[in-house]
């Protein structure tokens, strides 16, 4: 299970039981994603929790880097037994966008950020499977 971690919203992903293609599985408003974690892991069995991490090239603050590293702590605390691994969340909302224009999604859609962030949370949890 995968999360493109923002202050609004978050992205999440999944992947199949033979862990071969990631898919989007939604875009949760941030208060309510433990919620959505508890009930989604009453339904389905869940290995590892990947967060997109915004490793910062040390040109910029990262605004958003504390939240995500409260959230990784809430996961870890919250479920001890399953691992979080961080992943470079670099130009994901980029290859996103690129995503859904060769995809044929209308400008309508695109514009839409919950479109985003749960493509976003694919190609992060994507980056994960090809590298592990």
């Amino acid at each position: 299970m995968a999360f493109d971690y923002g202050q609004k919203r978050v992205g999440v992903a999944a992947t199949d039981p033979l862990q071969i293609i990631a898919n989007a599985v939604d875009t949760i408003e941030t208060k309510e994603i433990f919620p959505f974690i508890k009930n989604y892991l009453a339904k389905e069995q869940v290995e590892t929790f990947v967060v997109g991490y915004p490793y910062n090239d040390g040109f910029k603050d990262n605004a958003v880097l504390p939240h995500v590293k409260k959230f990784i702590a809430q996961l870890e605390k919250t479920y001890p037994g399953i691992p979080v691994v961080k992943v470079d969340e670099s130009f994901t909302s980029r290859m996103a966008m690129e995503t859904m224009v060769l995809s044929g999604v209308s400008k309508k859609e695109r514009r839409k950020k919950e479109n985003l962030d749960k493509i976003s949370a694919t190609i992060i949890l994507q980056n994960y499977m090809e590298t592990r």
